[in-house]
């Protein structure tokens, strides 16, 4: 079914239509505060961003989900999650309100990271109860269609969020009062979510207090048990551990590679922090295309050919284009050279997703996808160490480009050379092609 039949079939529940509007709410607060953020920080005119201060900041709207993601489900399993939907909304707007008055008063240094970096926090939170509570408002029948209709519509409403971000500070501009109304809005829009949650009956969703739990301290014991157990069955499926090395470099480089993109475009391609803004957007949005365009055209090409096959050439086609596309330092082949990565890291992720799922064993498989998500955010992070380590404050650099370029070169042969005769072993216990 397309997108929007798959609306019209969950939304006919009241309750599903509560939640979905809760979730859309936050998700447009989430798109303006986080626009607020970065645009302040990476693109004010008063600043003048480093690859330390780019760094940061991406690090800061990032770490949260990296850490406190395979942490979250012990309290949410504790809590009520109408509550958790009601008060987690306020104590982000009442951090904002904090955040806006400390940059009216001209404090917008670690003070102001810290004030986003809880808000962030309490959003993982938001987020994974949101979750928990989806099958309390729809039948299992339709929890596939209702999921992937969440999820899918969140990410839109957070695009749109940003976008309400831009407008705004066009509007009012991009200066420390301008960044504060952008995020008084934010706080405005995390108001209207906890009214919307409200409308939820208070143990509508769960959980089931009278359940045997662990206490607190061995729940998050279990977590971390979890993920080494994770790692050790990652292990000992070879095809899985290859799969989840080839995105880890991959995700590394790319952490590069958008701090790079964010300091050509702030300091390097324009001569205003405006016009940095606009050209940086518009790559996010080409970059975006090529993650749709490999969205549909990955599992026509994998029926034809294997998955290992397709992430291999994925690679090299990203250390192609990287320097083919960068190494002029131009606008206009940087903005390609972003289509060009989106394609192949969309591409990459369809496969390693599918392999990890077909390989792991479904007892290990919630702890398996903990311990990559651990990765896939981790090195991510850590590749905007390294940026902040090896850029110059213009991000042009010849050297960060052969690092990127040969690193996804490697990559793709390590990963050929390790996955060649790598039978998967399906979940049944047969050997099976990919």
């Amino acid at each position: 079914m397309s997108y929007a039949s798959d609306l019209r079939l969950v939304i006919k529940g009241r309750d599903f239509r509560r939640l979905f509007a809760t979730r859309l709410v936050s998700a447009l607060a989430d798109g303006v505060f986080q626009f607020g953020v970065a645009g302040y920080v990476l693109f004010s005119p008063e600043q003048q961003a480093t690859a330390a201060e780019a760094a940061a900041t991406a690090a800061v709207l990032l770490l949260p989900y990296s850490i406190l993601g395979p942490f979250a489900g012990v309290f949410i399993d504790r809590w009520r999650r109408r509550q958790i939907l009601v008060y987690a909304p306020l104590i982000r707007a009442a951090c904002l309100v904090a955040t806006a008055a400390l940059l009216v008063y001209g404090h917008d240094g670690a003070p102001f990271l810290l004030s986003a970096l809880v808000v962030l926090g309490v959003n993982r939170f938001f987020l994974s109860a949101l979750s928990a509570a989806l099958p309390h408002v729809v039948g299992r029948p339709e929890l596939i269609t209702a999921n992937a209709v969440s999820v899918t519509s969140g990410t839109m409403a957070a695009f749109a969020g940003a976008g309400v971000g831009y407008v705004l500070r066009l509007a009012f501009g991009a200066g420390q009062n301008g960044a504060a109304v952008i995020l008084l809005w934010a706080a405005a829009a995390y108001v209207v979510t906890s009214v919307i949650a409200t409308r939820l009956g208070r143990d509508m969703l769960g959980p089931e207090l009278r359940t045997i739990r662990p206490e607190a301290r061995e729940a998050l014991g279990q977590v971390l048990r979890g993920l080494a157990d994770g790692a050790r069955h990652v292990r000992e499926r070879r095809a899985a551990g290859f799969a989840l090395g080839a995105i880890g470099v991959h995700r590394f480089l790319y952490g590069i590679t958008t701090i790079m993109t964010v300091l050509l475009f702030r300091n390097y391609f324009t001569d205003s922090a405006q016009a940095g803004m606009g050209g940086f957007a518009l790559t996010l949005v080409v970059s975006g295309f090529g993650y749709f365009l490999a969205a549909v055209i990955t599992p026509p090409v994998t029926e034809h050919i294997r998955k290992e096959t397709w992430i291999t050439a994925q690679l090299a086609f990203a250390a192609v284009a990287e320097v083919a596309l960068a190494a002029p330092f131009s606008p206009i082949p940087f903005v390609i050279g972003g289509f060009a990565l989106g394609l192949a890291a969309q591409g990459v992720k369809l496969c390693v997703d599918t392999i990890v799922q077909t390989i792991i064993s479904d007892a290990y498989r919630g702890r398996v996808f903990s311990f990559y998500d651990m990765i896939f955010n981790g090195l991510y992070v850590a590749g905007f160490a390294a940026a902040a380590a090896i850029l110059p404050p213009t991000g042009k650099s010849y050297a960060a480009l052969a690092v990127i370029g040969g690193g996804y070169a490697l990559a793709a042969l390590a990963f050929h050379l390790g996955a060649k005769n790598t039978e998967h072993v399906a979940t049944t216990g047969s050997n099976v092609k990919v």
